[in-house]
């Protein structure tokens, strides 16, 4: 075996006992992910997965699928049967002692996170020492993760489902043609065209996102719940667009036209070329736009404004506190946003660190567009740690009720008991 493999090994069993640091932990997926192994490695791997011995048939449930194939994540083989999206594990992962839940599954636990299989690591912060959970909650309930999916707008008001529709041309709007090209909308004019500006309206309900190309080449991307209205060609001195949910924006330069967007009639943001992300969705507690490139101007409802620099965020309270006016007035800057958790759901994660029960449960509702309500107040807890969206429902409310979150499932309402 080489001196290498042995050295993964070591740090394998580390980290499966809860004994690695941080820097170790950095450290073995870095190995991993470079693929600076042998197959001594995988084979040590696999071994103890066939060994592993689940404490409960629900246990069993759980794990099943997620272990088939494991191995060959590390080292890509062909044939393996999964549906899991692969996760670029981030740097700076807690030691796995404090990975509540997923202790007491030992080597499947550590193996999936490391080979990637199950693509989620979650753990919650509680003063709580032992869970309770109910499995057959979880596993009646199929309700699938959200998708790809749309309804475009026309100009005269007809609607268009993008969600099963083929490659080609969706419509023709004033010599603009609307095309359909792997699973993103662009647009294409094909004449010149002096009439009035006609506009498009593209919305992603509850469990849907999509991104698509402006006239101009800006790329834009929606997240479940969000909406964007847009002219099918720009003209004049300036490019305006509305928005409502969660939109991010890669913004074609043009300094002659300056790139202005309207956020839910509460607030506006002026570039001329950059990349920026606007949260505004109505239940949120405020419009945040986080700029990750470029320079952007937010305008709040009182002409107020500000100038954000890259990896600043500026909120504006969408349910001022009782205070004076002109606190209210004020936008508030945050320097060096959370730009991962800010950008998780372009990236087909969910991100929960620092996350109340409250803000999961918001992000959850959205994607799989189901209803969420609480029987008696919502608990006080927050949360640790990221999963891919790509899981069913069942999988992550597993997840959660190990953890001594409780549900009932009614259709699609799920009530959150204390």
């Amino acid at each position: 075996m080489a001196a290498n493999s042995q050295h993964i090994i070591a740090l394998l069993e580390k980290y499966a006992s809860g004994q690695a640091s941080s820097g170790e932990v950095d450290q073995l997926f870095t190995l991993l992910r470079a693929g600076n192994h042998d197959e001594e490695v995988v084979s040590y791997i696999e071994h103890h997965l066939k060994t592993f011995e689940p404490s409960t048939a629900d246990d069993i449930a759980f794990w099943k699928s997620r272990l088939e194939g494991g191995a060959q994540k590390i080292t890509g083989a062909a044939g393996m049967e999964t549906g899991n999206a692969v996760v670029d594990l981030p740097t700076g992962i807690p030691v796995v002692h404090r990975v509540h839940f997923l202790r007491r599954w030992g080597w499947a636990a550590a193996s999936i996170i490391l080979l990637l299989g199950a693509g989620a690591y979650l753990w919650i912060r509680s003063a709580k020492e032992e869970t309770r959970s109910s499995p057959t909650l979880a596993q009646n309930t199929h309700i699938p993760p959200g998708k790809s999916g749309a309804v475009l707008t026309l100009a005269d008001g007809s609607q268009v489902v993008l969600d099963s529709l083929g490659n080609g041309v969706v419509a023709d709007q004033t010599g603009t043609q609307v095309i359909l090209q792997d699973g993103k909308l662009a647009y294409k004019p094909v004449q010149h065209n002096d009439s009035e500006l006609t506009y498009n309206t593209m919305t992603t309900p509850h469990g849907r996102q999509f991104q698509l190309t402006l006239p101009d080449g800006t790329g834009v991307w929606l997240n479940a719940g969000s909406s964007i209205k847009y002219p099918t060609r720009f003209a004049g001195n300036e490019r305006r667009v509305a928005i409502t949910g969660e939109v991010y924006f890669e913004v074609a330069h043009n300094a002659n036209m300056p790139f202005k967007v309207s956020v839910n009639g509460k607030a506006a943001i002026e570039v001329l070329g950059t990349h920026f992300n606007v949260n505004a969705y109505d239940n949120e507690e405020a419009i945040n736009t986080t700029l990750l490139k470029g320079s952007v101007r937010v305008i709040n409802p009182d002409q107020n404004m500000v100038v954000l620099k890259p990896g600043q965020q500026a909120q504006i309270p969408l349910a001022p506190k009782p205070v004076s006016s002109k606190t209210q007035a004020i936008i508030k800057v945050i320097n060096n946003a959370d730009i991962d958790k800010i950008m998780a759901w372009k990236n087909g994660l969910f991100n929960f660190e620092g996350a109340s029960l409250a803000e999961v449960m918001r992000q959850v509702e959205r994607w799989y567009n189901i209803d969420i309500t609480y029987e008696k107040g919502i608990p006080d807890i927050s949360f640790e740690g990221k999963m891919t969206k790509d899981v069913p429902l069942k999988d992550l409310l597993v997840m959660l009720e190990r953890s001594d979150i409780h549900f009932r499932i009614d259709n699609r309402k799920l009530i959150v008991l204390p």
